[in-house]
């Protein structure tokens, strides 16, 4: 006898999720369609970059109001100096007795096309004025920020190690005297050991006579005068400009660098407590090496983070480490101004500063979105 087999032929992959005979349609699931890590990374920087547009509106706005709180700028400035006939004159010919409303707007429009304005002081135009000094405060933040990623990032690393014993205490009450002592404080300190008992290093300025002259015959000088003094080709010149940026450099650098340590141990510290930390501990990995290996890198990115913001930091602390150390970069020039309550100056220069703040984070946010695939919007 034949024995007739019971089981039926053979369905094709896609049976199953066929409707069954003579009963309801059974709905097929789709999977959620996910967008592609190009397009969310594109998505954060567009809208990243578009929200500098109202920042800076926010900000020039701001400074035009509080400049105009006072008045004009030719009565703040030559207010008790000038009869009042002449001073009238000089405000209508400014156009400052024109509404608020309709100056604002001849503002912005000026700025759009790249002027600031004349100083009252001086008679300079603002955009010279920028870009004079300006590459002095480019130089001064770079030095501090180098300093701050020096001393604070392997400081954070050995408090992480030592954590809750004797160094970690000493560092972390370090990290505290950083920013909470004033620069021009710290400054201070910093001339009268260093420049004055021990004699090491300049007292003031960018760097000897002798050598701003020798830069100044270069063809198209940047401003910037360690880039200068090496185009110069002379060893002595290079030497004197990095002694004159150390005192100033180490001031301003230790207002950041107190917060770099503080943020780099916590953030190995939670490192350093995480699971495939932990597994790799289990398989007998040296405590040391997991510091550099594992926690180490992980720990940077908030770092990157809120280098913007202390960007900011910088830019303020510079006009008291300038003032100090007769650093003449923006910040000297802007108190200078606010002496001679020139608010025409003040308030091009603070324009400037609140636009390098702002692009400054623009690309602190397009390389932490590089690097870190979970900032996104």
């Amino acid at each position: 006898m034949t024995s007739t087999s019971t089981t039926g032929p053979l369905q094709p992959t896609g049976a199953a999720d066929a409707p069954a005979a003579g009963g309801g349609a059974t709905p097929v699931r789709k999977e959620p369609r996910t967008r592609g890590a190009g397009g969310g990374l594109g998505r954060y920087l567009l809208v990243r970059f578009l929200l500098i547009i109202p920042t800076v509106f926010i900000l020039v706005t701001v400074v035009f109001v509080l400049m105009r709180a006072t008045g004009d700028p030719i009565t703040a400035a030559q207010g008790g100096r000038l009869p009042a006939d002449q001073l009238a004159e000089r405000i209508h010919q400014a156009g400052y007795d024109r509404p608020i409303l309709v100056q604002y707007g001849e503002y912005l429009g000026n700025i759009l096309r790249g002027d600031f304005g004349t100083t009252l002081s001086d008679s300079r135009p603002v955009t010279e004025v920028l870009t004079t000094f300006g590459s002095a405060t480019l130089e001064l933040a770079c030095y501090a920020l180098l300093v701050a990623f020096v001393v604070g990032i392997p400081l954070g690393l050995v408090a992480a190690y030592f954590r809750d014993r004797s160094h970690d205490a000493l560092l972390r009450v370090f990290a505290i005297a950083c920013y909470a002592t004033p620069v021009f404080f710290a400054g201070l300190l910093l001339k009268l050991v260093f420049a004055v008992q021990l004699d090491w290093l300049p007292v003031s300025g960018r760097a000897s006579t002798r050598s701003e002259i020798e830069m100044r015959q270069l063809d198209n000088p940047t401003g910037i005068y360690l880039i200068d003094a090496i185009r110069t080709g002379n060893g002595e010149v290079v030497a004197d400009v990095l002694q004159h940026a150390v005192l100033p450099a180490i001031a301003l650098g230790l207002l950041t660098a107190g917060v770099f340590l503080r943020l780099v141990r916590t953030n190995v510290i939670g490192t350093l407590g995480s699971g495939y930390v932990d597994a790799a501990r289990s398989r007998g990995v040296r405590e040391s090496r997991l510091l550099r290996k594992h926690a180490y890198k992980p720990a940077l990115i908030p770092i990157i983070t809120v280098v913007g913001m202390q960007v900011a930091m910088l830019l303020v602390g510079a006009v008291l480490t300038e003032t100090t150390f007769e650093w003449r970069g923006l910040g000297f020039q802007l108190s200078q101004y606010l002496q001679a309550r020139d608010f025409v100056a003040v308030q091009g220069i603070v324009v400037l500063l609140a636009v390098i703040v702002a692009v400054t984070n623009f690309l602190v946010d397009v390389i932490a979105a590089l690097i870190d695939p979970r900032v996104r919007y």
